[in-house]
C-alpha cells in the first residue's frame, strides 16, 4: 500500500497525501461475506432524533474479517486483495482447498495467487509473510502483526495498516514483543500471530 504525495502547487497541497490503490485487484466484495451496516441517522431507541444533521450518506456494508484464522494445516490461495471502507489496511479473501472462503488482514508483501497457511505445529509451515503460527515457533526478531492475546481468541493488537511488532524474546511460558508504540508486552508464547507488516 503506497502513499501518493502531490507537488507543492500550494499550501494545502504541500501537506497533502492520498493512498495509491494500485495493489487493489478487484472493485466488488464477496457477497456472502458482507453485512449492511445499520444507518441510525442520530436517532435513539425510540426513534427520537438525539443528534442533529445526521442521515443519508452512501449504504455502507461490513466485511466480515476472520481474526482467528482458525482452519489449520488446510492450504489457502489469496484470490483478491480487497479496499475496506471501515479500516486502514487491506484484506483479501482466500480460498482454502476445501472450497470455504474468508477475508483476512493482508501484511504487505502477499500477492494474489500466494499460498499461505495457519498451523499450531512446530513444522507446520515455513517461516514465510502471511503465515500464522503460535509465537514459540518463530524466530526471534520477526516482524509480526494480528497478534492474539489470549490463545484461541483471534487477533487483537496491531491489526493497524502499516503497523508491526517485533518478537524480542521467548522466556518459559511467554513470550516478549515490543508493540508499535514502543512498549514492551509478555504474551503465552501459544498465541498465534502473523508474519509479516
Amino acid at each position: 500500500m503506497a502513499i501518493k504525495r502531490y507537488n507543492p502547487t500550494s499550501a494545502g497541497r504541500r501537506i497533502s497525501s492520498v493512498d495509491r490503490r494500485d495493489d487493489i485487484t478487484t472493485n466488488k466484495p464477496h457477497r456472502p461475506l458482507l453485512l449492511a451496516r445499520k444507518q441510525n441517522a442520530g436517532r435513539n431507541n425510540q426513534g427520537k432524533i438525539t443528534v442533529r444533521h445526521h442521515g443519508g450518506g452512501e449504504k455502507q456494508f461490513i466485511r466480515i474479517v476472520d481474526f482467528k484464522q482458525d482452519k489449520y494445516d488446510v492450504p489457502a490461495v489469496v484470490q483478491t486483495i480487497e479496499y475496506d471502507p471501515k479500516r486502514g489496511a487491506r484484506i483479501a479473501l482466500i480460498s482454502y482447498q476445501d472450497g470455504e472462503k474468508r477475508y483476512m488482514l493482508v501484511p504487505d508483501g502477499v500477492k494474489v495467487g500466494q499460498k499461505i497457511m495457519s498451523t499450531k505445529q512446530k513444522d507446520g509451515v515455513e517461516i514465510a509473510v502471511g503465515n500464522r503460527l503460535p509465537l514459540e515457533f518463530m524466530p526471534i526478531g520477526s516482524v509480526i502483526c494480528n497478534i492474539e492475546l489470549d490463545p484461541g481468541k483471534g487477533g487483537q493488537i496491531v491489526r493497524g495498516a502499516g503497523a508491526m511488532a517485533s518478537l524480542m524474546a521467548i522466556e518459559g511460558v511467554f513470550a516478549t514483543i515490543k508493540l508499535p508504540s514502543g512498549e514492551v508486552r509478555k504474551v503465552r508464547k501459544e498465541c498465534l500471530a502473523t508474519l509479516g507488516q
